[in-house]
């Protein structure tokens, strides 16, 4: 296998110079040890039943927290220069809670792996609320004092993660904490958000950070045909997980329509949001085939589209399907980057891959190994249209406790038996260890 996986490393095109290679978790989904910080929106989701399809909770998840020396090892054997981590803001707010951190991030330097710290990765307090524009100003306060205990060695930064999923599922559907069913009154939770990714950037800015950006999550829509109904559904979905979070931020308004239903001076707090970061993070997992509303609920990728909703998630046929039912279609992520860069011009900072991953069994996970080659593939065709990419970050590191789908999805480079605890590295692991070793 090893000889294999070697001989398709050295088939990857070379990347620049100065790439930043790198995979990623996120603290409630591998850190465990619930019983030693303050409880979150998500330890309150997954107390009410039915919620985590397999009952599951994340109190111990992969016990990272006791066991970071050797997940750093792991790291350190993969060979990757960056490690992007969250800080839970519910730890940080209990006692003792950045000594975790100040721990980790000293073991990563040790091992020659940069940290890159994600700020908020969904783990809310459970006393707060994103519906609240305070919430916003909490943040701020806590990115402070995160970065004047680690920005001496963190010096790599991401404000939020993915707030277009957590409005979406937390929020609007209610399949993610806090279970809300909002619809389109959980519009006021995406600018609170965008509002908090903002006063961060200016918290961060004021301790001294020069490396700045976010995770958001973003994929081409696709019109499920060129029927007028079905391109102005997928119209409205990609207005609403693509450049309801994109323009803000780099362009300094919203859509036209979407300004007037968000809360508060909105044109002031533009000019906060829209605060200039140093990088653009984009989160890629697959494109979305999109028409007109067809009366019925829709099951797809473990999510249950409500009938309700002004577009229709359709079934991409003819590709491969990950065990979550995703499509698999490397292409899109070339068309998602050469797209945003047509659209944002020089609006558009650097980017970097903050993810990209698949969910499948088995140790011996070649199907896997097809879907990160494919990808690579398509980023460094994205590069050589013109594309300024900085790098890329697998999701993820270990399989982990999946939100909703609980431990029946496993997204890891590295096998975690979840009763014992052992790590075992699978064939992916050592198909990129061996592609970053061509790299260098």
């Amino acid at each position: 296998m090893a000889t294999e996986a070697f001989g398709a490393a050295k088939a990857m095109p070379r990347f620049p110079a100065g790439f930043l290679w790198g995979v990623s978790t996120s603290a409630h989904q591998i850190e465990g040890a619930a019983d030693e910080r303050e409880p979150s929106v998500w330890d309150a989701f997954t107390d009410g039943p039915g919620r985590v399809k397999d009952g599951s909770t994340a109190a111990v998840a992969c016990d990272h927290y006791h066991r970071y020396r050797e997940d750093v090892a792991l790291l350190a054997g993969l060979g990757v220069n960056a490690y992007r981590f969250s800080v839970s803001w519910p730890r940080v707010r209990s006692e003792g809670g950045l000594e975790f951190y100040d721990r980790l991030v000293d073991e990563l330097c040790a091992a020659g792996v940069r940290p890159v710290a994600t700020l908020f990765h969904w783990d809310l307090p459970v006393t707060l609320d994103w519906l609240e524009r305070d919430t916003a100003a909490r943040f701020a306060e806590y990115v402070s004092a995160v970065a004047e205990r680690l920005g001496d060695r963190v010096h790599k930064w991401i404000t939020l993660n993915e707030p277009a999923e957590h409005t979406l599922l937390g929020h609007a559907l209610g399949a993610h904490a806090p279970g809300r069913r909002l619809m389109f009154d959980a519009l006021p939770v995406a600018h609170h958000q965008l509002l908090a990714h903002g006063l961060a950037v200016r918290a961060l800015r004021a301790a001294g950070a020069t490396d700045i950006g976010i995770a958001n999550s973003h994929g081409p829509t696709w019109p499920a045909s060129r029927e007028p109904a079905d391109v102005e559904a997928a119209d409205f979905y990609d207005l609403l997980l693509n450049r309801l979070f994109a323009d803000p931020l780099l362009l300094g308004r919203y859509p036209e329509g979407l300004g007037e239903l968000m809360p508060g001076d909105v044109e002031s707090d533009l000019k906060v949001i829209s605060e200039p970061v140093d990088w653009y993070g984009v989160n890629y997992y697959a494109p979305t085939r999109v028409g007109a509303p067809q009366g019925a609920d829709i099951e797809f990728g473990g999510l249950t589209i409500p009938a309700d909703l002004p577009f229709s998630v359709r079934r991409i046929e003819g590709v491969p399907v990950t065990d979550f039912g995703w499509p698999v279609v490397p292409e899109g992520l070339t068309e998602l980057l050469t797209g945003f860069r047509d659209r944002y011009g020089d609006r558009l900072p650097p980017v970097v891959i903050t993810e990209n991953g698949c969910s499948y069994e088995g140790i011996d996970d070649q199907d896997r190994i097809a879907y990160l080659d494919g990808h690579l593939r398509a980023l460094h065709r994205a590069l050589q249209a013109g594309v300024d990419v900085r790098g890329y970050f697998v999701w993820s590191l270990l399989d982990n406790f999946e939100w909703a789908e609980g431990y029946a999805r496993r997204f890891g480079l590295v096998h975690v038996d979840f009763a014992t605890q052992e790590r075992t590295p699978k064939a992916s692991y050592a198909w990129l260890r061996d592609v970053l070793r061509a790299q260098r």
